[in-house]
């Protein structure tokens, strides 16, 4: 019996994803409606956010065959009036899956650049129709494209591309989809709803398939700083990170060509025709002369040349690949040849030895203030001491083991100072304090912003309210991460778990109590469980933290309480009083046969 081999085939990310889309929540026609708005809207939140833009948002959904029932086809229309995408990424942006701006270290809604693209690719998927997106940044020109994503190649199709007149900044980006609005419509509403508490900021209107409109005002003009790009923290680096760190760091090996000979030209003060021969004695002269002179590229490539006996016409027909100090080698391609040669290297070449400690890279003390936040020389000094390496040590020259090793050691190290919390951008107490008093007027209301803390080396905040009484009915959980409202799979998140392992009655809290409790995390690094991002996972300084901040805010609850319950007992012991002693007061008289009763109203004024 003879098996057929199974071929090798590698796939593009928007293959993947649109073989896995229910991974970033579009498994079926409810759901990826409704994340399709969510992902397009936390885009234009972030866009504008980080350009100190107040947010105006215009969200519209039209059904194409309103006779037709669920699921059916709709046209989902998001715009807003932030700096807009320049022309020149907009193809790439919108038409290509992982391609985007939040790639680098500090908090977002979005994460990968993956949830626009993936709506745009779900709409692609379902009704075989391109998208449109409308850009200006510049407030005088539009450019409209109507576009398609070649799913194999990861590639944008773009159909049309004009260029038309505006009068205003920002994007809009039209999808159409099959959706199922009858069942996600709740969803969606309480999506806007949430988003409105969590940025009061913004003005958000909402337009759904049904002819209904909503709006929801700014109601404040004050909007958080952004959040800037900060460097990784040593206790979030694993060893592939530390390799990337490291090749990112290390001196790029340059190449000879025209212009750069036109420069080694002027530095060595020589003419073009000098340069024929390098082993002419001319110009070694006028090298050993003017070494120390000359810019670290120009000493690279003349070192290079020594080490493999080229002169200047011959350098310009290779290109190194690699110098592996290790093993004492080079590589480089001939162009002429075709082919890639390996080399052994004269370590008693001064020039070679020159070479060698430009490629070696960085000292590890030097390396570790570089590339890392918060990380002075006394610390990596330190550090160094403690992980048993050298200061001195060349990050270029770690063995794969000395680089496992300075891993675990970063992890271990307790003397780092904890992360940097400038990447993020909490909506902050006096905000969200505003948010909650406008959505739910409550009678009482209490907000807490925790100090920045960090898990796996990532920074993070915890923001806590909670409302009660006034026009709050039973009681409700409203969970925010990053300024995303999450909706879905409530049980399962970790501020569910925590209030959960709290004992409210010994905060003279009841189930039913008319209370309101809602929670912010934000970070550079989220932990959701899920592409989807609707539940974060339990993390033990995450819930720590949580804890702390709801126990906090439960015991000024239980204070409120307590003098409500005082409140109420002393209006209690009054109204018995005003009841009685008239009462009293009359039967005085008669017992008297006084004609005229007792100014008892006198007390009810000490009373008051």
């Amino acid at each position: 019996m003879s098996f057929e081999k199974e071929p090798f085939n590698q796939i593009s990310p928007s293959e993947f994803f649109y073989r896995n889309r229910d991974l970033a929540g579009f498994s079926n026609p409810t759901r990826s409606i409704y994340t399709s708005i969510r992902e397009l809207v936390e885009n234009s939140l972030d866009a504008c956010d980080q350009n100190g833009i107040l947010p105006n948002i215009f969200i519209n959904i039209t059904s194409v065959n309103q006779q037709q029932s669920d699921p059916k086809y709709y046209i989902l229309t998001v715009s807003d009036n932030g700096p807009g995408v320049d022309p020149k990424h907009v193809p790439l942006a919108f038409g290509t899956v992982l391609y985007g701006s939040k790639f680098g270290l500090k908090q977002a809604r979005g994460m990968f650049g993956l949830g626009a693209t993936m709506a745009i690719l779900y709409g692609q998927i379902t009704t075989n129709t391109p998208v449109h997106v409308n850009s200006s940044i510049d407030g005088r020109n539009q450019h409209e494209y109507e576009m398609l994503l070649d799913i194999q190649k990861n590639k944008p199709i773009i159909i049309k591309h004009v260029v038309n007149k505006t009068k205003k900044k920002g994007l809009a980006i039209s999808i159409c989809l099959e959706g199922d609005y009858s069942k996600a419509g709740s969803k969606i509403r309480d999506y806007i709803y949430q988003t409105s508490l969590i940025t009061p900021y913004a003005s958000i209107k909402f337009h759904d398939p049904k002819g209904n409109k909503y709006k929801y005002d700014k109601i404040t003009k004050s909007i958080p700083r952004p959040p800037t790009i900060t460097k990784p923290h040593p206790y979030g680096i694993d060893v592939e990170t530390l390799r990337r760190l490291i090749s990112e760091t290390s001196y790029k090996i340059p190449n000879l060509n025209k212009n750069i000979l036109e420069k080694i030209n002027k530095e060595l003060k020589m003419h073009n025709d000098d340069h024929r021969n390098s082993n002419d004695g001319k110009i070694m002269k006028a090298i050993k002369k003017r070494w120390s002179y000359l810019s670290t590229q120009t000493k690279i490539i003349l070192a290079i040349m020594s080490c493999l006996k080229l002169n200047f016409d011959q350098a310009m027909q290779i290109k190194v690949d690699d110098i592996d100090i290790m093993n004492n080698t080079l590589t480089y391609l001939d162009y002429n040849k075709s082919k890639s040669f390996t080399i052994k290297l004269d370590r008693s070449n001064f020039y070679y030895k020159y070479l060698a400690n430009e490629v070696k890279g960085d000292s590890l003390s030097i390396f570790l203030t570089k590339q890392f936040q918060r990380v002075g020389r006394h610390t990596a000094e330190k550090f160094a001491e403690f992980a048993q390496f050298k200061p001195e040590k060349r990050i270029m020259m770690m063995t794969n083991q000395e680089l496992v090793h300075l891993s675990d050691s970063l992890q271990k190290f307790t003397d780092f100072l904890s992360p940097d919390p400038s990447c993020l951008a909490p909506l902050g107490e006096n905000l969200l304090r505003q948010g909650i008093k406008k959505f739910f007027n409550p009678d009482f209301i209490f907000v807490i912003q925790r100090k920045a803390s960090a898990y796996s080396g990532f920074p993070f905040i915890v923001e806590l309210g909670v409302a009660y009484g006034g026009s709050i009915k039973g009681t409700k959980l409203y969970r925010f991460a990053n300024r995303i409202p999450l909706l879905y799979d409530e049980s399962s998140d970790v501020v569910f778990k925590i209030i959960n392992d709290i004992d409210w009655n010994r905060y003279k809290i009841k189930n039913d109590s008319p209370l309101i409790i809602v929670s912010h995390i934000c970070s550079t690094r989220i932990p959701y469980k899920t592409v989807g991002k609707e539940n974060v996972a339990d993390r033990n300084e995450i819930e720590r933290e949580l804890k702390l901040a709801l126990q906090f805010l439960a015991r000024k609850l239980s204070s409120y309480m307590s003098k409500k319950g005082k409140a109420a007992m002393e209006k209690k012991r009054v109204d018995l009083y005003f009841t009685y002693i008239p009462l009293i007061s009359k039967f005085c008289t008669e017992l008297s046969n006084n004609l005229q009763e007792p100014n008892y109203k006198k007390i009810f004024n000490e009373i008051n």
